[in-house]
């Protein structure tokens, strides 16, 4: 914590409409990834990429709801931050900081199977896409042995959201592989850069497009 630079969100709109056809709804929720941390603007960052792509073929109403250090029980709590919106698809970024916290993976696979039981129940969307904890060991800023200490933590709580999500078809998990990639992350080593929310953007997009009848899935970092 001492020696990695602490970047911070990126300026620019947290809500907006783009591009053109059928309408879509589209919330981004969760942590400093989500927020768009490493990247210089939110038109560079997720929510700016996910949107542009998606308006392609979509009139999109987004909105971006994620703040640094957010862990899953800040949304558990009885005034947790979920907006006033009617999202048709919810994009989730959660579970580093839980991974750096002391909570179990047992402990957060439950609060997260709380976490998007309410989601369901409050916004009744037609598809939420849960990204993987990222594989932390393959972050530069982390030292050994932490980087495998960390990623040994992920692989854990990774391993658990298979069984969690099995009988939730309405939720389907994204794994996105630029960490290992030194070239698609920020100056910190610890957050996607402009080319890592790219290759976010587009795992998003060809599911979005799939569940929704427009093309097959052709993508190899959707599990």
């Amino acid at each position: 914590r001492a020696h990695t630079p602490r970047l911070p969100e990126p300026e620019g709109a947290r809500k907006g409409v783009c591009g053109d056809g059928p309408d879509l709804r589209l919330l981004i929720i969760g942590d400093s990834a989500a927020a768009g941390v490493g990247a210089p603007t939110q038109d560079q960052a997720l929510a700016g990429q996910v949107s542009r792509k998606l308006g392609d073929h979509y009139r999109v109403h987004w909105h971006l709801e994620a703040l640094t250090g957010r862990r899953v029980d800040d949304y558990l709590a009885p005034n947790g931050p979920l907006p006033d919106f009617d999202p048709d698809v919810i994009l989730i970024s959660i579970g580093v900081n839980d991974v750096t916290s002391s909570m179990s993976a047992k402990q957060w696979l439950t609060r997260v199977g709380q976490w998007l039981e309410r989601l369901r129940d409050r916004y009744q969307p037609a598809l939420i896409l849960f990204t993987d904890v990222p594989p932390m060991d393959h972050f530069p800023a982390l030292p050994q042995p932490l980087r495998w200490y960390l990623g040994k933590r992920a692989r854990e709580f990774n391993n658990g959201l298979g069984p969690l999500l099995r009988g939730m078809r309405d939720v389907v998990r994204v794994s996105v592989l630029f960490e290992n990639d030194p070239a698609v992350m920020a100056s910190d080593g610890f957050h996607p850069g402009p080319e890592g929310y790219r290759v976010w953007a587009n795992e998003v997009l060809t599911l979005v497009r799939s569940w929704l009848g427009d093309e097959p899935a052709a993508s190899t970092g959707v599990t």
